[in-house]
């Protein structure tokens, strides 16, 4: 086969520009320091991207729920601690008023310290965090307790509610209200805001005795209990979301990593091969000049 002139010329050509894409390609993945900057570059590469992204926006997701989680589980646990105090000062009263010598005026004056501190429960029930109330169930936008003219109704929403913490898994955030914030006026003990109303009238009542009231103090401390008990789970439940957190934080580090590897040059080694490939251009260039022949203006001079 004659090999022509124009045949050399266009191989050089192209061997050239092939040469120039691959140049440009080795400057492309320098500056941005991608394998790939399109999806045709490697459809394979590119597909394992799509998946480790979404595997990582996922992670991110779960991440922004341990927030919110933190939110309802902290700020749960700080208003049952306020609760637990005011309880705690309520005993003592009790055991104060509970003493015969106490006169008729000096039984009113606590059980007045009594109502304000029954009001102070009533606002801690009432917690809102944002613009929903953490007491109530599933039913965030109304108040577990309402309380008018000095009459309490509570709700009897238990619901969870429930945040998504690992995939799949969905942890309660809550307090079950009415193991704590609960009014039951059919039988003493039962319903903690009926407890501490019966026990204001009690010591309004001047024909009340020391025995009547130290009758309650039973009463507050099965209440006081019953709180310890809810901090107790919800402690139990911040520990385990702790533990939850610590093992995404682990997952993002490694969806990450596999990320950087499918798709991350490996600098060192893209400079070499810029480095290479500048040498085989000159040396293609160098060819071409050679093979082309000379043209008459190079005869005449």
């Amino acid at each position: 086969m004659r090999v022509t002139q124009s045949m050399l010329a266009n191989n050089m050509l192209k061997h050239l520009s092939a040469s120039y894409a691959n140049l440009g390609k080795y400057q492309e993945q320098l500056s941005t320091g991608k394998m790939i900057n399109r999806p045709s570059d490697d459809p394979v590469v590119a597909m394992k991207g799509m998946a480790y992204r979404t595997n990582l926006t996922e992670i991110e997701q779960l991440k922004r729920n341990f927030s919110e989680a933190y939110n309802w589980l902290e700020n749960s646990d700080a208003a049952l601690d306020k609760a637990t105090q005011a309880l705690q000062r309520i005993r003592e009263l009790v055991v104060q008023a509970g003493n015969d010598t106490y006169e008729t005026t000096q039984r009113q004056a606590i059980s007045q310290e009594i109502k304000q501190l029954t009001e102070q429960l009533v606002t801690i029930a009432n917690t809102k965090v944002g613009d929903k109330y953490i007491f109530n169930g599933t039913n965030t936008l109304q108040p577990p307790v309402q309380m008018v003219n000095g009459s309490i109704t509570t709700s009897n929403n238990a619901e969870e509610v429930k945040i998504e913490l690992a995939k799949g898994i969905y942890i309660g955030v809550n307090v079950d209200p009415t193991k704590v914030f609960h009014y039951d006026a059919s039988q003493k003990g039962k319903g903690l805001f009926s407890d501490l109303q019966s026990l204001a009238n009690d010591l309004d009542d001047p024909n009340k005795t020391g025995k009547d009231i130290n009758e309650y103090l039973g009463y507050i401390d099965q209440h006081i209990t019953n709180l310890l008990g809810v901090r107790a789970e919800l402690g139990a439940r911040m520990n385990r979301v702790e533990l939850m957190e610590e093992r995404i934080g682990q997952q993002e580090i490694i969806a990450q990593k596999m990320l950087s590897d499918n798709e991350d040059v490996d600098m060192e080694r893209v400079i070499t091969d810029l480095k290479v490939q500048e040498s085989v251009h000159r040396a293609a260039l160098a060819v071409g000049a050679r093979i082309i022949q000379p043209t008459l203006v190079d005869f005449l001079r």
